[in-house]
């Protein structure tokens, strides 16, 4: 399979860049600074651009039959910026799948099930500005036609895959706490062949 990779020198897409390589698959990275990438390998292809630039987006899909970002959120509006014209290039190029990393904020509340886990009792963060990024791309994916799945970690810290997690559609597994980056990875490269959670936001945690 040819995937595109957005974020891929992240925590969370540089561990999937390492395994979609590894099981063969053929790579495109768009990257602001190709210099963090340091895999060299004949399956990837590294193209510097700029995620909020259409043209630059087209050139990195083109040939593309899938894509998974793992971009963060950056403290301003990059996400949804991007999304609006990410779904445009798919829509272009005629790639259908798309998997990306949201953050469990925007999962449903157990509690006060109305409402996603950031404005709920639910909540721990101070501050919701990431997770009402990660809600306008919620929104934005839910509005296209595209068959997009949204990976919902909980807190993230470094660490590789144990395996032994928990997913649930739409909430938080019933007292998750964390997940490490390694098991939110595999689990994110894994839904390009498991299409159980098409549509669908999925939480994450042990």
């Amino acid at each position: 399979m040819h995937i595109l990779i957005l974020g891929a020198t992240g925590r969370v897409g540089s561990k999937v860049l390492t395994t979609a390589l590894q099981e063969g698959h053929h790579v495109t990275a768009l990257v602001r600074t190709p210099d963090k990438i340091k895999h060299q390998h004949e399956h990837l292809t590294i193209i510097q651009g700029n995620v909020l630039e259409l043209q630059d987006l087209r050139r990195a899909i083109r040939g593309a039959e899938a894509v998974i970002s793992a971009l963060n959120t950056d403290g301003g509006t990059t996400l949804s910026e991007y999304v609006p014209l990410l779904i445009d290039a798919m829509m272009e190029e005629g790639v259908q799948r798309i998997i990306t990393v949201g953050t469990a904020g925007i999962l449903q509340s157990r509690t006060e099930p109305e409402k996603f886990r950031y404005q709920s009792n639910e909540s721990k963060r101070k501050s919701t500005r990431a997770a009402e990024e990660h809600e306008r791309v919620y929104q934005l994916l839910q509005q296209s036609t595209l068959d997009w799945t949204i990976v919902c970690p909980t807190y993230l810290p470094d660490g590789e895959r144990v395996g032994n997690y928990r997913v649930e559609r739409d909430v938080l597994p019933e007292g998750g706490s964390k997940i490490s980056v390694g098991d939110t990875a595999e689990f994110t490269y894994r839904q390009l062949t498991d299409h159980q959670f098409v549509n669908s936001r999925v939480g994450i945690s042990y």
